[in-house]
């Protein structure tokens, strides 16, 4: 009778654009923390390529499939975006728990230990936390604030708690992460809804070894959007107390120029301040539709079960396979 106890197993998950150039040392430093600091747990690398643009990303993937151990490597046939990528890569995990991070060097692996350290306090999700950032643009500073904001207010995320794109968990999560089936994943929330057992951990945030970021303005607001309408109902809650706030404001200020107009019958009302009111109550309106709107556009993609992801080839190692074997 084999007397050997099976090692628990660490799966990472790293979604790729445009990183031909910075995938092999992110792998390489993964392996070299997993060897010496980390040496108790197996682990997998999942390689998912987001439809990246410069064509060659995928082919560094198979590479690193080929020459290297434990290794799974993901093609998915657009981009589909981080989010729809991670969870692509979310379901071919097998560890007992899952790390997410970038495959653009700024994610430091090396202090993973101190993200299992909180793991092992009893914790069910560690996120990490930038103390000294990089330097950013106005745009992306002000889009992590709306978004943490967001976060708070709608999925009820513990106070303090900040969110990024590195991150451990336990296995339990991603179980209820994956079972996800919308086209609209917001990780956050799909985490937080799972568990409220979560803490930050300081990090060092690095520069990026090349290249720039894959943000835009359109993809964070298709971000945020996916946190607004994904996961909660206050927006729709919001805008009938605005509603009924406006209204009686409204209210209020027709008796008030009612009364105006009796006390001093020769004050004209004035068009200028009609159309204010007018504009005012057209603005909030279509603003309203378009929050409905964009509800009533995911429930229709939703039921027409449009794909989170696309799967376009994988493959593994083949000394992984025969390890798995």
């Amino acid at each position: 009778m084999n007397s050997e106890t099976k090692r628990e197993k660490v799966s990472f998950v790293i979604p790729c654009y445009n990183s031909t150039n910075t995938i092999g040392k992110v792998v390489q430093e993964i392996k070299e923390v997993m060897t010496k600091d980390m040496s108790r747990y197996d682990y997998e690398i999942v390689l998912v390529n987001d439809g990246s643009p410069d064509g060659t990303t995928y082919g560094a993937i198979l590479d690193i499939v080929r020459n290297e151990d434990h290794i799974k490597g993901i093609n998915l046939a657009r981009n589909f975006g981080q989010p729809s990528a991670v969870m692509a890569a979310l379901n071919y995990t097998t560890g007992d728990y899952v790390v997410c991070g970038d495959d653009d060097g700024q994610t430091p692996f090396n202090e993973l230990p101190k993200l299992f350290a909180k793991i092992e306090e009893g914790y069910d999700l560690v996120e990490a936390k930038y103390a000294v950032r990089e330097k950013r643009s106005l745009f992306r500073k002000l889009g992590t604030l709306a978004n943490e904001g967001m976060a708070t207010w709608l999925i009820s995320k513990p106070k303090g708690l900040e969110l990024t794109t590195y991150w451990v968990t336990r296995r339990f999560v991603v179980d209820q992460m994956i079972a996800y089936p919308n086209s609209y994943p917001y990780l956050g929330g799909l985490m937080l809804r799972a568990t409220q057992t979560a803490c930050n951990v300081d990090v060092t945030h690095r520069e990026r070894l090349s290249g720039k970021s894959g943000y835009n303005l359109k993809k964070m607001i298709e971000l945020w959007l996916n946190g607004f309408t994904s996961f909660s109902v206050k927006p729709l809650r919001l805008m009938a107390i605005i509603g009924i706030i406006v209204a009686i404001l409204g209210f209020i200020y027709g008796l008030v120029i009612i009364i105006t107009k009796i006390v001093s019958p020769k004050i004209n009302a004035g068009y200028s301040s009609i159309m204010s009111v007018m504009l005012f109550m057209f603005g909030i309106l279509f603003f309203f539709m378009g929050i409905i709107g964009e509800y009533v556009g995911r429930i229709y993609i939703s039921l027409n079960k449009a794909p989170q992801f696309v799967v376009k080839d994988y493959n593994e190692s083949e000394r992984y396979r025969s390890a798995e074997d």
